[in-house]
């Protein structure tokens, strides 16, 4: 019996399901998603996830498109599950700082330089790249750090260090169903991610004050970015992944986005009865 334990144990750890295709209910999401970005300039991508059904809404959601600091996820992800196998610290110290505090400084300010040192300290990116093809998260790619990333020449349809929404939105499902981290580097996780001072007119943009966001956002010259999870009243999550490319106010593109999508997935909830509240 202990071995079966073990083993299914070790499978929920590796294994990652694919996002469900979406489903007939959620349709006219997608298609009301796709039609209000259609009207605006610019490439979106877009994907959103029930974490309780694994239900997807997607628009261009296996396109790629660059990460920018929305990477810093996954960095901070691979940092922690070696924190988890007693490889490394949040009290190491990297540099000046500590490992504790570069985290925070890379997910709530988006410190360049903090992130760079925390790649370094993994191994570089390969690394990271390492840590997600482990777990079978396909379609995300780490190729350079953040200063070779700034020192290239910009070109918005690199797949060096991109992501489908889809992958992204994977990842976050992931991540917060535990099956990559364990319990305390989770929650760290998604506290810090929900300290995050960055792009408040993105996915929070259009959601009503006090509604739960836990994000990371990324930009470059051309490329809008942002990824979390948003919590619905009933207390049901959604991940959720939005990439703007060119065009004209992304941020603005992207809070629409996710503003249909919110009053989309609660309305989803409240017609198929009495909502189901999930434990944060």
């Amino acid at each position: 019996m202990r071995l079966v334990a073990l083993f299914c144990w070790l499978f929920a750890f590796a294994a990652t399901p694919a996002a469900a295709a979406t489903s007939a209910a959620l349709q006219p999401l997608e298609q009301q998603v796709a039609a209000l970005l259609a009207n605006r300039s610019g490439d979106y991508g877009v994907a959103a996830l029930d974490l309780d059904t694994g239900e997807t809404v997607s628009v261009n959601g296996d396109k790629a498109f660059p990460m920018a600091s929305v990477v810093k996820v996954a960095v901070a992800a691979a940092y922690l599950a070696q924190v988890d196998h007693g490889r490394r610290s949040l009290d190491d110290r990297i540099g000046s700082r500590t490992a504790r505090q570069l985290i925070e400084a890379m997910l709530i300010r988006s410190d360049n330089p903090a992130t760079d040192l925390l790649i370094r300290d993994l191994g570089g990116p390969q690394s990271v790249q390492t840590w997600l093809s482990f777990h079978n998260l396909t379609n995300i790619r780490v190729d350079r750090t953040i200063a070779q990333l700034l020192r290239d020449r910009r070109d918005l349809w690199d797949v060096r260090d991109s992501s489908t929404p889809i992958a992204m939105v994977t990842l976050l499902r992931q991540l917060d169903r535990g099956n990559v981290l364990k319990p305390a580097s989770r929650m760290y996780l998604l506290s810090t991610m929900a300290r995050c001072a960055t792009g408040k007119n993105r996915i929070r943009g259009l959601l009503d004050p006090g509604t739960p966001v836990q994000h990371k956002t990324g930009t470059l010259n051309g490329l809008t970015t942002d990824v979390g999870y948003i919590t619905l009243p009933t207390g049901r999550r959604v991940a959720v992944a939005f990439f703007a490319r060119g065009g004209t106010d992304r941020p603005r593109g992207i809070a629409e986005a996710a503003r249909a999508i919110y009053d989309g997935f609660v309305a989803r909830l409240w017609r198929g009865g009495a909502p189901v509240v999930s434990a944060y």
